[in-house]
This record gives structure tokens, C-alpha cells and sequence, in this order.
């Protein structure tokens, strides 16, 4: 994308060094702040005007240093820039300074300088404001265009700059930033400064600060950097410190493995990753201070559910790899954000298989990763790995599935088809040629291509620059079959300007189980023949490593799924998904999908039964208003899932693997949803005796699977009894926990109780999607939920406006498990005269999704209900 086609900041002033100082800040009442900032410039011609980017600060005075001070400082807020008039020309000069004054606020949105609420539950240091009954931490998140809230500067990504960072703050707190402290002075009114040592060049989405009544665990890298060991930390508010251990332990591993793999030393003195308890994101990979919502980076041994440590190892590695890829290469322009998400994601997973190689997260990756990318990508309102962005403002709706999870998905297409050694090779030369610069795709794909010795640029290009994927359609000959690929919709309906695109499709074509590696063989063209195919055995896209769905002859799939000792895990996970898939779209059906379901009664795997669980519970919700079919699909899903849950049991061995334990809680939790009895009386049988003190007698990694039991059975004492342990949970994922349970209430009127308590001041703006994600996915409820949604949009969207992401993110999850042209419509409708400017794109995908769903319900009802009598289940 040429850069005439952005909206960027003139090219006549570029950034060279900031020198920023916040004091003054006011902890409580308005939560203001001053600063000032000196901007060391690059002046190319003499100018009239400077513009840099502001948002919600107010710039008192600004002035080119031992010159001119501006005659007007003008502000625009559609576009976020202020512009400062000079009475004469600025000369051109390869180092100005221009000095600003300014007030900001450390607002309560999650974005710019920010302050978050927690309950803290030790005594904190004396200052520590409060917020209502809350006290207060503050830190940044800059990422995408939020640091011009911060401070006014030139906010796009390749205006890389250094940065001195000086704060104001009370004696008895502690402050972070990128680098490591350089000096501590007294101030006044029991103040003091903390200056922090100058950083690499770099983003301004990549500068961060903080500070609380923080502490913190500490270790060290094992490699050696310039000599010595690096100080690696987890920071918390007082009292949560030692749920930190599990992170660092994941973290000083994995800077040395990263450092290894990439070649290049980590490049900061330190590491510190900092737990926030307000954060619209995951996590934030900001240069040497990492900052993180408190489910992605604490856990405690005693009372987390096991799924969160799989969580933290990931989310820890995740941002880890963004030192690297991301910070110290960084992405030339938002469009190619993709590069920072897409491999972060896949070497993320990487390093948690390096040191988790049980917790077989390659066939997670599958389950999650590339379904959820399969699916969004299905739509015709989905976007190309690579979007145009015109203006850094439109940046956060591409922050989804496709630029992270479909870009790690075809990264791990293209390592598996290069060998990730070399794959490896190629990414360690591309991060030494652009270091502490920026970069672009193409770059990456030379270095790719010089490694591999092959045209990567020429089989990417697709993947990335066009929207959606293939599937491939199989067919059978004697000793051969054809394949061809076209473009896959979920709705189903391609028509021929939706299908111009021509993949690179690795085939993978697997015809004896115990071969490692299927053929490379790949399709370049629309379709092909493949000879001599051994018949009695054989499976395309070998452990789901291609970004696209095959579409198997019917017979086929039906002998797929009686071979299934012959495939692995993966290709297992890729089957059912892919039947599902197919179904959906009407190339499949919904019968030969419960068909090829039905033989995996004996399956041992977590991965596999997530697959499962998750298809058949699609399905279960589509067709959920026929109550013939619905009875018929509750009572396959039993009998297909009791023969498992039985024999795994309630109780956890001793040294149990993480996968056995992660089952269990998944069986139990389908069984329970699909109301087998044994399940529902055992799990309230535990839940009185956890209430009556008894905590052992509920295991953290079964609380879901009970409190949602609890509340699905159990009436208004049931949910009462769940929303006080909201209320009373001292455990990091006890509240996210909860929320998901409360979901799975029956009635209007709880549904509205829940709704209400939702957006009260107890749940936090950042969990508002948790609750509502569980209602949309309750088909006895989710009328209830799009009802209050309508009745009460004014308070709802003025909670969730507080940040962009929230609101697209809350919409697109809440509205998007309807199978009714007429709700679809309703939508629409309801948002027609709305301004939408931040979420249009999700309502766009929600209607595609929902209109998907409708028609797949009118096409394949009738032939499922058919099928479900016929085989005993109706």
C-alpha cells in the first residue's frame, strides 16, 4: 500500500528523540496529570506548520527551542492532530526541539495513560488512591494509536524515535517503564522522580509506563547477555506476587529459547511483565515492560483452574516473541499488522511446545486456532490476511481472527512446507537486516525465499492478500481421485466473482498411517488428478497443516471414520471439523457428519472430544427451536459422551497428566449440558458440600463444569448461590469462571437479573463480553439477551463505548448464534440509523454469520430429524 493511499503526518518532520515529564498528578477527584515533552526533530524544509498527533490532552504552549514559540496551536479532533502555526518559517535543520506543555487524564478506558480498579486484599501503601470503594493502579496501553494520549508525538509506527521517560510519583509507590530506573530524586509533598535509563529506538505504541503499590518475584536468564544474566520479574498489586512464579518460570525459559532460535541476543537489560486489572486486550508486548490482564499472567497452584496454566505459558511466549518481531522489527504501516500477530501467535505456540511437548498444543492450535480463523474467514464480510488501512484509526477491527489466528495458521502451512529449520533461518535474516527498523511482507518473504532456496512471495501471495480459503473437492476413480479447489463460504452460495482466486494448496496427501510427513506434492492450478492412490487407505491435508477443507465422497468420509486408528490427532480434529464445516455450507449434510461423530464413542483424546463438543454443540444451537430435533441431538450428544465420562470419573490422580485433567472437566461439563444424571446429581451433591466449607470436594479445573450445572438446574438458588461466589471469589479466574456459569440461566427474568448485575459497577468493563458470550450461546435465553440489548441500548453502549474494542467485540460475540432470517433482519434494522463508526465491520460479519446459520437450519432440518428417528436417538 503506497503511502499516498494512508492518511499520515506530513514528511517534512520526523522524530528523532522525546524527553517526556509527568508531574503533578492528581490521584483521585479528576485524575490529571501535566507534562511536558521535549521533541528532538529531523526538519527537512523550512515549514510554516508542525502537526503531530494529540488526543484528549490540552497543549498550553508550544515552541522550537532558542526560536520561535507557535502563534496558534490548533486542534483537530476527527483526525487527532494538532497543528502549530509559526508567525515565520521554521528552517529546515537536521535537529530542532520543539517543547510542548501539556494536561492529560488518567482516564478509566483502557487506552492511553489509564488508571484500573481492584480490590486489594492486603493493607496498601498509604497513597494508593481510591476510585469509588476500588483502589487504583495506573498504567499505558499505546497500542494501536493511543499514545498521543499520553503525551503529543508522531504516532505511526515507522516515526521510530528513543525516549527518556520521567514520572512524578508518591514516595511509597513503585514505577516501571521500558527500560530500567536511572535515578531516584526527592520531590515535593512526599513525592518523588523516577527517571528511567534512555531506550532503543522504537514505535511510540511500544512505550510504556506504570506505577503502584507494586511487588514483584524475580529470577534470571540462564544464557548470558553481554556477560551476565538478565533480571526477569512479575509484577503485582501488593499480596498477589507469588501467582507471578508460574509466569516467570515460563518467561526467563523462553527469552533464552527465542534468543537462540532468532540469533539475536534480547536486545534490553531487563524483562519485567506487569499484571493489570483492567486491560481490553489479552496482553501488550510493550518494550521490557510486558503488561498483562491478570488471567493471562497469574496463577495459583491451589486454586486456578488447570486450563489457565496452558493459558499463561502461551499468552507469556506470545508477547515474548513481539521483543523480537513486532519491536525490534516492526511492521512498516497497520496494514501489515498481520507480521506482528500471525507469527507471534505461531512461534507462541512453538516455544509452549518446546516446553510442554505433553501438553500436545499443536493439535490445540488445530481445535482453536485454525477453526476459529476457518470460520470467521468463511464469511464474505471477512477481510485479506493484509487490509488496507487508511487511517491508524480504523486499525482496531483488524486486531481479530484472521490477522492473528489465519496469519499463524498459513505461517504454520508455510514452516511445515519449507521445515520450520529453515523457516527459522529465514526469519533469523530477516530480523538482523531490519533490526530497529521496519519492515513489510514482501521483505519477509525474500528472506524466506533466499533460506529455502523457493519463490515463497509466489505461493503466499494469495494467502495473505486475498480474502477466504479453499476447500477441495475429492473425487473417486479407480487408482486415482481429481481433486479441485474452489473458494468455501459457509453461506454456501460462491459465485463466480467470489471464486477468482487460484491457491497454492499443499496436498499432504497421507496413504500410510505410520509415514511421517505425507507427500509435498501441492495444487497450483484449479484441479488436478492425482494416479496411483492406494484406495484401501488414504487423507488429504496430513495433520491439518493446510489452511483449507476437504471434501470427501460420502463413502469416503464414512471409511475415514472407520480408519480413525490410522489418523492422527490432528487429522481427526480436521475431519470432523471439516464435515461440520461442509454441512453448514450445504456441500455436506448434517446426517453423514452425526454418522461419521457417532464412532468416536471410544476417542481418548482432549483435542478430539473439543473438536466434537464443539460441532455437535453448533449444531445442537442451530437447531435448537425444533424440539424433535433438539430432544433427539441431546440425546445423541449422551450416549455418545456417557461411555467416556463414566469412565473417566470426578477424581484427579495424583501426577495426572494436564490433558486427562483437562478432559475430564470437558466430558463432564458435556454430559452435564446434555443432562446426563449421574453427572447433574454428583456435580450438586459436591457444590452443597464445597458451600458448606468443604472446598476440596469441587476441583478448581471441575468448578465451571459444577457452577454451570448448579445454574442450569438449580433455578434462582441456583443462580444466587453462583453470582455470591462472584461476589466472594478470591481465585484470578474465579470471577471469568462464574460469569460463564451465570450463562447458562433458563428463565427471562434471570437473564434480565444477570443483564443488570452485568453492567452494574460489578463486573468489570473488560469481562462484559464473558457472560454474554455464554447467554448468545444458551438457545433458551439468547431472544432474552438481543431483547435487553434493544430495550436498554443507551446504558449498554455507553458502557461499552468506553473502548472501541469492547464494543465490537461485545456485539460480534452476543449477536452471532441466531439462525433467523428475521432476527438477522430485526439487527440490521435496530442499527440502520446508529452510528457504528468502530464496530460496522463486526455487525457486517454478524449478519453474514446469522444468515449462514438460517440457512442451514432450513436446508437440513427435515433430513436430520429423518435421520435421528431412524437411528433410535428420536
Amino acid at each position: 500500500m503506497a503511502s499516498k493511499d494512508r492518511d499520515v503526518l506530513p514528511e517534512t518532520v520526523k522524530p528523532v528523540h522525546y524527553a517526556i515529564e509527568l508531574f503533578d498528578l492528581e490521584l483521585g477527584g479528576a485524575f490529571s496529570y501535566q507534562g511536558t515533552v521535549k521533541i528532538e526533530v529531523n526538519i527537512k524544509k523550512a515549514v510554516e506548520e508542525i502537526t503531530l498527533n494529540t488526543h484528549q490532552l490540552d497543549v498550553s504552549s508550544a515552541e522550537i527551542v532558542g526560536g520561535k514559540s507557535a502563534s496558534k496551536i490548533s486542534y483537530d479532533e476527527k483526525s487527532q492532530r494538532t497543528t502549530l502555526a509559526f508567525e515565520k518559517a521554521v528552517e529546515a535543520s537536521p535537529i530542532a526541539v520543539i517543547h510542548l506543555k501539556f494536561s492529560g487524564t488518567m482516564n478509566n478506558r483502557m487506552a492511553g495513560f489509564y488508571r484500573s480498579k481492584y480490590k486489594s486484599t492486603v493493607t496498601p501503601a498509604k497513597s494508593v488512591p481510591m476510585d469509588g470503594d476500588s483502589h487504583c493502579m495506573f498504567s499505558t496501553q499505546f497500542e494501536s494509536s493511543d499514545a498521543r494520549r499520553g503525551f503529543p508525538c508522531f504516532d505511526e509506527p515507522n516515526l521510530k524515535a528513543t525516549f527518556d521517560v520521567s514520572i512524578e510519583i508518591p514516595e511509597d509507590q513503585i514505577a516501571l517503564s521500558n527500560m530500567p530506573e536511572k535515578e531516584v530524586k526527592p520531590s515535593k509533598n512526599g513525592r518523588k522522580v523516577v527517571t528511567f535509563e534512555r531506550t532503543p529506538v522504537m514505535s511510540t505504541y511500544l512505550l510504556a509506563w506504570a506505577f503502584g503499590d507494586f511487588e514483584y518475584v524475580e529470577d534470571f536468564t540462564r544464557r548470558k547477555y553481554n556477560g551476565k544474566s538478565l533480571p526477569v520479574r512479575v509484577y503485582t498489586t501488593r499480596g498477589l506476587k507469588e501467582q507471578g512464579r508460574f509466569a516467570l518460570e515460563n518467561c526467563h525459559q523462553v527469552v533464552d529459547y527465542f534468543s537462540q532460535i532468532f540469533k539475536i541476543d534480547y536486545p534490553l537489560p531487563k524483562i519485567d511483565l506487569l499484571a493489570v486489572h483492567e486491560f481490553s486486550h489479552g496482553a501488550m508486548e510493550n518494550w521490557g515492560l510486558i503488561t498483562y490482564r491478570t488471567t493471562a499472567v497469574l496463577f495459583d497452584e491451589e486454586q486456578s483452574d488447570a486450563k489457565y496454566k496452558n493459558r499463561v505459558a502461551y499468552v507469556v511466549a506470545h508477547e515474548l516473541a513481539h521483543q523480537w518481531f513486532g519491536n525490534l522489527v516492526t511492521m512498516d504501516w497497520w496494514n501489515e499488522l498481520w507480521l506482528n500477530e500471525g507469527f507471534a501467535t505461531w512461534v507462541g505456540w512453538l516455544a509452549v511446545n518446546h516446553l510442554y511437548p505433553d501438553h500436545e498444543v499443536w493439535s490445540q492450535f488445530v481445535t482453536e486456532a485454525v477453526q476459529t480463523a476457518q470460520n470467521l474467514d468463511s464469511l464474505r464480510a471477512s477481510h485479506p490476511i493484509e487490509v488496507p488501512v487508511k487511517d491508524a484509526l480504523e486499525v482496531e477491527q483488524i486486531f481479530d481472527a484472521i490477522s492473528y489466528l489465519k496469519g499463524s495458521s498459513v505461517i504454520r502451512m508455510l514452516s511445515g512446507h519449507l521445515g520450520v529449520e529453515t523457516f527459522l533461518e529465514g526469519v533469523a535474516a530477516y530480523l538482523k537486516l531490519h533490526k530497529y527498523g521496519n519492515a513489510t511482507t514482501n521483505d519477509l518473504w525474500a528472506a524466506l525465499s533466499k533460506a529455502s532456496g523457493k519463490n515463497v512471495n509466489e505461493f503466499m501471495d494469495p494467502w495473505i492478500r486475498k480474502i477466504g480459503y479453499p476447500v477441495l473437492t475429492v473425487a473417486e476413480e479407480p487408482g486415482q481421485i481429481g481433486v479441485r479447489q474452489s473458494r468455501f463460504l459457509s453461506t454456501g452460495d460462491v459465485k463466480p466473482k467470489d471464486d477468482e482466486t487460484l491457491w497454492w494448496i499443499p496436498l499432504g496427501l497421507k496413504t500410510d498411517p505410520k509415514a511421517t510427513g505425507a507427500a509435498t506434492s501441492a495444487l497450483t492450478i484449479k484441479e488436478d488428478t492425482l494416479r496411483n492412490v492406494d484406495e484401501t487407505f488414504y487423507k488429504l491435508n496430513s495433520d491439518q497443516i493446510g489452511f483449507y477443507r476437504t471434501n470427501y465422497p460420502p463413502a469416503r468420509l464414512e471409511k475415514l471414520g472407520a480408519d480413525r486408528q490410522k489418523l492422527s490427532v490432528e487429522d481427526k480434529i480436521g475431519l470432523v471439523a471439516d464435515a461440520a464445516a461442509l454441512a453448514v455450507a450445504g456441500q455436506g449434510t448434517t446426517p453423514g457428519l452425526l454418522a461419521l461423530v457417532e464412532k468416536f464413542n471410544d476417542e481418548v483424546n482432549k483435542a478430539v472430544w473439543s473438536q466434537i463438543a464443539a460441532s455437535l454443540g453448533n449444531i445442537r444451537s442451530i437447531f435448537a427451536d425444533n424440539e424433535a430435533v433438539a430432544a433427539g441431538l441431546k440425546s445423541f450428544t449422551l450416549r455418545l459422551v456417557a461411555p467416556a465420562t463414566e469412565k473417566i470419573g470426578w477424581e484427579f490422580a495424583p501426577n495426572e497428566n494436564y490433558l486427562t485433567g483437562q478432559l475430564r472437566a470437558l466430558l463432564l461439563s458435556t454430559a452435564g449440558n446434555a443432562g446426563h444424571e449421574k453427572t447433574i446429581a454428583e456435580a450438586q451433591r459436591r457444590f452443597k458440600a464445597y458451600q458448606s466449607g468443604d472446598r476440596k470436594a469441587v476441583h478448581p479445573s471441575l468448578r465451571l463444569a459444577v457452577f454451570s450445572i448448579v445454574v442450569r438446574e438449580g433455578g434462582e438458588s441456583g443462580y444466587k448461590a453462583i453470582r455470591d461466589e462472584y461476589m466472594s471469589t478470591t481465585s484470578i479466574d474465579g470471577k471469568e469462571t462464574c460469569l460463564i456459569a451465570l450463562g447458562k440461566v433458563q428463565s427471562t427474568s434471570l437473564v434480565n437479573d444477570f443483564l443488570d448485575f452485568q453492567f452494574s459497577d460489578k463486573v468489570a468493563i473488560q469481562d462484559l463480553h464473558t457472560g454474554s458470550i455464554s447467554l448468545a450461546a444458551n438457545s433458551k435465553v439468547r431472544n432474552d439477551l438481543w431483547k435487553y440489548v434493544k430495550e436498554n441500548w443507551s446504558a449498554v453502549h455507553k458502557k461499552l463505548s468506553a473502548n472501541s474494542v469492547i464494543t465490537d467485540r461485545y456485539l460480534k460475540t452476543t449477536l452471532s448464534k441466531f439462525a433467523s432470517h428475521e432476527v438477522e433482519q430485526n439487527i440490521a434494522a435496530f442499527f440502520k440509523d446508529k452510528d457504528t463508526k468502530g464496530y460496522d465491520r463486526g455487525l457486517v460479519q454478524v449478519s453474514d454469520t446469522v444468515s449462514a446459520n438460517a440457512n442451514y437450519k432450513q436446508r437440513d432440518e427435515q433430513q436430520v430429524q429423518e435421520w435421528l428417528k431412524a437411528h433410535g436417538y428420536a
